[in-house]
């Protein structure tokens, strides 16, 4: 009996070190407010998404990046602050790898305060990344946006930060999830479904700088992915789209997609 019990601890102490027990954790998703994500793969791989952590509706924003010790790769849309936020913060702490275009990379580098070091393959639309030994493939999506970077510390000197886009991400073993970026609807979305099923689109919806809910919905049609979720939206005043409206509106038009709104500082098994 006894004999048997040790087996059986060891036979357990073996799985949960193995990538199998990885695997049985699933992908999971962490929202931070506005359109700050953390993704982290069946294997423990941590990517930061346009990681504004101490945005103004995130009130844990402080802690949540004094307790971030592990990213692997940085994700950012476009050169907004609102979205790079506090990535050369993480990257100098994790030494985790740029993913943005490569002109959006070089302007991070030499104005916006990111560290060099940690430069990575940069990328252009419709190009593709197969990045930490094949853990995800990462795709560039176009957006309809704009795009600058001001420098930090002060100054008002402001750059171009090359063209602003979105990122379709799928993970070994796990979901496709489409982060629209800071965006207005445009029909070559529908083109997205053709290449890869969207499992998850991360979705703005807030208005006034990007679509409102009624024109996310249409671009959620556009793109038919399996569950939406909104996001940069109720940050500041003037991002009134709600995810009602956005609900509401894909009931209008006759959408398929789950809606699941997440509150600041969730995180989901996917």
């Amino acid at each position: 009996m006894y004999m048997r019990k040790v087996f059986k601890h060891l036979i357990l102490t073996l799985f949960l070190a193995s990538p199998l027990a990885a695997l049985a954790d699933g992908t999971q998703l962490t929202w931070y407010g506005h359109a700050a994500f953390k993704l982290t793969t069946p294997s423990g791989k941590v990517l930061m998404i346009d990681p504004w952590l101490n945005n103004p509706a995130n009130k844990n924003g402080a802690e949540d990046l004094a307790k971030l010790d592990k990213a692997d790769l940085i994700l950012i849309t476009h050169g907004h602050g609102d979205h790079v936020g506090n990535s050369a913060a993480i990257a100098k702490k994790t030494g985790a790898k740029l993913v943005a275009t490569a002109d959006l990379a070089n302007a991070l580098m030499q104005f916006g305060g990111f560290p060099a070091e940690n430069k990575g393959a940069g990328g252009n639309f419709g190009g593709e990344q197969i990045l930490l030994d094949g853990e995800v493939k990462i795709t560039f999506i176009p957006a309809v946006h704009s795009s600058t970077v001001t420098e930090p510390e002060g100054t008002k000197h402001i750059h171009t930060g090359g063209n602003p886009g979105g990122f379709l991400i799928s993970v070994k073993n796990g979901p496709t999830i489409y982060h629209t970026g800071d965006t207005d609807v445009f029909s070559d979305m529908s083109l997205i479904k053709q290449f890869q099923k969207v499992d998850l689109m991360l979705a703005c919806i807030g208005g006034h700088y990007t679509m409102g809910p009624e024109r996310a919905a249409l671009a959620v049609k556009l793109v038919e992915p399996v569950t939406v979720i909104p996001m940069h939206f109720g940050t500041y005043p003037i991002l009134s789209g709600t995810p009602q409206a956005l609900e509401k509106s894909m009931k209008d038009n006759g959408s398929k997609a789950k809606m699941k709104t997440m509150t600041i500082g969730e995180t989901i098994k996917l």
